[in-house]
């Protein structure tokens, strides 16, 4: 069969993917985006059981801004995909806590006013004012988009500023849990793109999910003269003279493109590298995965007086381990986040009230299970999950809650490596990022987490960055 040619394939269909195809495709390039599963979206996707639709990935965007703000993250992705800000129709938090200790004693509270936190912190942790005041600062003046920038570890330079271990951890928390992979600390330019996300700027959410932000995605590719092959992945990549030199695709056809584009991960793409790189692959492999359960109401969250949080980081101490799973799920910490409690227009809800819960999980304890007892194990750990959980919300009689449930689900690290292809299930990827995109293969390129923007908008971000920088501008 005769190759087809291109002037720029991507590998995968997800955020950060189908950004750089928009940019690519707006400058004039024949550009295709083979994608393996017959849904876009990557890590943030959706799926439908007995016809409701669920959200993965997305809890909420960060680096949310008011309109009007300039020269933010959010402004640029727009502006660089030809995005009206209303075709995203995003809706701000309501609050968000992190809450440390057995129930949640220790909390500071955060909404998209940074303000808010400021005065958490300097109320509850009023000796660490000055180093506070000081580590914003150099936060909101350093510069995380450099992807030629020296690494260096976020803990170290946090203790230059707090000497607080529970503040330390608790700021940590949010920004590792949504963006983190690597354990117990982070490279400081990555906590400085989360703690700007998270904390400086803020989420927001369309009311009906993640849908919404890819079938804009889809229709500003599709505008732009883009192609897109569902359920056809690329198998390998032909090695010649130094370049990606011709792709082999799951249904065995071939295509040749002047510039590849990989969203698949740093691992999981040396390993479709004819020769195969595992060595390097395996070096920068990550370990970190979740899992997460569902639940679905009758009622909204807030008929148990679960209505005023949007997001709840917990740790059930006052230290945080952010590391590997030895159990199935580790129940110390996680991540509950009520879709329906975002400031949706004129009344709007969602039909439907939602609970997620979000904990650091083990691959291959759950890789290994045989089919029955993976199902026997999910039903185990989804209750154990619930319990752990709830334990940082108002109390609710369970018989209460049994009565309004309508439908629950639950994600394991082992459904995140069958829809992701991520090794090891590895949400976010290889421990040690490349900032400037590049791989031993003069024209191929990594975009999304392995790059190292962080987020919904940052992996938006680094497809159009690395678009922009090794196709556009031909660095």
């Amino acid at each position: 069969m005769k190759a087809s040619h291109y002037d720029a394939v991507i590998i995968g269909a997800g955020m950060s993917g189908l950004a750089a195809g928009i940019r690519l495709a707006h400058f004039g390039k024949k550009v295709c985006i083979f994608e393996r599963h017959n849904a876009p979206g990557g890590l943030n996707s959706f799926y439908s059981i007995a016809g409701r639709k669920f959200d993965v990935g997305l809890h909420a965007m960060t680096n949310f801004v008011l309109p009007g703000v300039k020269g933010t993250p959010l402004t640029k992705l727009l502006r660089q995909l030809r995005i009206d800000r209303e075709e995203f129709a995003l809706c701000p938090q309501k609050q968000s806590k992190i809450a440390f200790g057995p129930r949640g004693e220790t909390k500071l509270k955060f909404t998209n006013d940074f303000a808010v936190l400021d005065a958490e912190v300097r109320a509850k942790f009023p000796r660490e004012a000055d180093g506070w005041g000081a580590l914003v600062q150099l936060v909101r003046t350093y510069d995380d988009v450099s992807l030629d920038a020296r690494p260096r570890s976020a803990r170290a330079v946090v203790a230059q500023h707090l000497r607080d271990p529970l503040l330390t951890d608790m700021l940590f928390c949010p920004v590792m849990y949504y963006g983190s992979a690597q354990e117990r600390d982070m490279e400081f330019g990555q906590f400085v793109i989360m703690f700007k996300a998270l904390y400086l700027e803020g989420f927001a959410r369309p009311l009906d999910g993640v849908r919404v932000i890819i079938r804009v995605l889809l229709e500003k590719f599709r505008q732009a003269g883009g192609e897109r092959r569902m359920k056809c992945g690329v198998a390998r990549i032909i090695e010649c003279d130094g370049r990606a030199a011709t792709l082999v695709l799951d249904d065995g056809s071939e295509v040749t493109a002047d510039h590849v584009i990989s969203s698949a991960g740093y691992p999981e793409t040396m390993r479709l590298c004819e020769p195969a790189h595992t060595a390097e692959a395996d070096a920068n492999t990550g370990a970190l995965s979740y899992a997460e359960t569902i639940s679905v109401f009758r009622q909204p969250p807030a008929t148990w007086g679960w209505g005023d949080d949007t997001i709840i980081f917990f740790n059930d101490s006052g230290k945080f381990a952010y590391e590997r799973a030895t159990e199935p799920v580790d129940l110390r910490s996680g991540v509950i986040c009520f879709p329906n409690n975002f400031a949706y227009p004129d009344g709007a809800d969602l039909p439907e009230g939602l609970l997620r819960v979000t904990c650091l999980a083990n691959y291959e304890r759950w890789a290994s299970l045989p089919e029955e007892a993976y199902q026997a194990e999910k039903r185990r750990w989804f209750d154990a999950i619930q319990r752990s959980a709830r334990r940082f919300l108002p109390s609710v009689d369970d018989a209460a809650l049994a009565a309004n449930l309508l439908t629950t689900d639950m994600f394991t690290p082992r459904t995140v490596k069958k829809f992701t292809g991520h090794l090891n299930g590895a949400i976010y990827g290889a421990p040690r990022k490349i900032r400037d995109g590049r791989t031993h293969l003069s024209n191929l390129y990594l975009c999304g987490t392995d790059q190292g923007f962080l987020g919904i908008v940052g992996a938006m971000l680094s497809g159009i960055s690395m678009a922009n920088y090794h196709v556009l501008q031909g660095k």
